[in-house]
């Protein structure tokens, strides 16, 4: 009787290994579709949907009430076309953060409502800032001239802006967008696929809202 070299292979690893590597693969593939449950608390930050039976990847959309939104948030970082970024200096803007990379089907399907997003906002005080920390420089570029893309994407191969904003929200799924309101703290969330109209009422909301407009200081 033959016998099937990966059969023999798990028989004499024996079922730990087998059970071990199954986990293994099973967890690679959940971060790469976008779909890993979150478990992590950030205390002193908006409270967040964990522990509630939340499953990232799907859409589900999170907003925080102006007085619940904790501490601003800063990322700095280099473009794809070597300019620097840093969103200390867009303070009295709203700001739309996107992860993605450029093989992921999703942040391809939501990049044309992302960029008009972008066009159409550009004069109301919206800016959106992609952050992509799979890409190398020409795949990522290439991307940006397929869809038109008009706003910067911080090139974080080191992880460094993602970490930053972990700090504050979740951000373990590809793509997720985050809208910052004024003053530069997390005022909504939306771990998936940005649908366009959802997107576009959360950013009205933001601009409408007049206690997120940082008060003007004399100088």
């Amino acid at each position: 009787m033959t016998t099937h070299p990966d059969r023999a292979l798990a028989a004499i690893r024996g079922p730990r290994a087998t059970t071990r590597t199954a986990a293994v693969a099973a967890l690679f593939v959940a971060l790469v579709s976008g779909c890993a449950a979150e478990t992590t608390k950030y205390s002193g930050q908006p409270a967040d949907v964990t522990d509630q039976g939340y499953v990232s990847g799907d859409g589900t959309t999170q907003t925080w009430p102006v007085n619940d939104r904790g501490e601003a948030v800063t990322l700095t970082g280099t473009d794809y076309e070597g300019g620097a970024i840093d969103t200390s200096a867009w303070l009295g803007d709203v700001i739309v953060l996107n992860t993605w990379y450029a093989a992921c089907p999703p942040c391809r399907k939501e990049a044309p409502d992302l960029v008009a997003l972008a066009n159409d906002y550009a004069d109301k005080g919206v800016r959106v800032l992609g952050i992509n920390r799979t890409d190398a420089t020409g795949t990522a570029q290439a991307f940006q001239r397929e869809f038109s893309v008009p706003y910067p994407s911080i090139e974080d191969t080191d992880g460094a802006a993602i970490a930053e904003l972990a700090a504050v929200v979740p951000v373990q799924a590809v793509p997720t967008t985050v809208v910052l309101d004024q003053q530069g703290r997390v005022a909504a969330r939306i771990v998936g696929l940005a649908e366009a109209s959802t997107l576009r009422t959360i950013v009205d909301d933001v601009l409408a809202d007049p206690e997120a407009t940082p008060t003007p200081t004399n100088s």
